[in-house]
């Protein structure tokens, strides 16, 4: 039996994000494969099973020194573990 692979998405899904570590806050975009007719979401990114999450075009803020200018990375990769919270974020 063949699956109609037409039906199949091979794009990827862009989310912008918030989020927060003990540390940082950090503003940017995740992608993630669709997989199926269904587009990820932000709590299949955290229980991937992976240890970190690729984030692009995003900003660093120190929580800690916030008199520290804003960074700005094309790439970056998060510890899962260290995160406290991930949301979507609406500019």
């Amino acid at each position: 039996m063949s699956e109609n692979t037409s039906e199949f998405s091979t794009t990827s899904w862009q989310e912008k994000v918030y989020i927060e570590t003990s540390e940082h806050i950090i503003h940017g975009d995740i992608y993630m494969p669709k997989v199926g007719k269904r587009a990820r979401l932000i709590t299949d990114v955290l229980n991937s099973g992976k240890s970190f999450i690729a984030v692009k075009n995003c900003t660093i803020e120190y929580k800690n020194i916030p008199s520290r200018t804003l960074e700005a990375h094309d790439f970056i990769q998060v510890n899962i573990a260290s995160i406290i919270i991930m949301r979507p974020y609406n500019e």
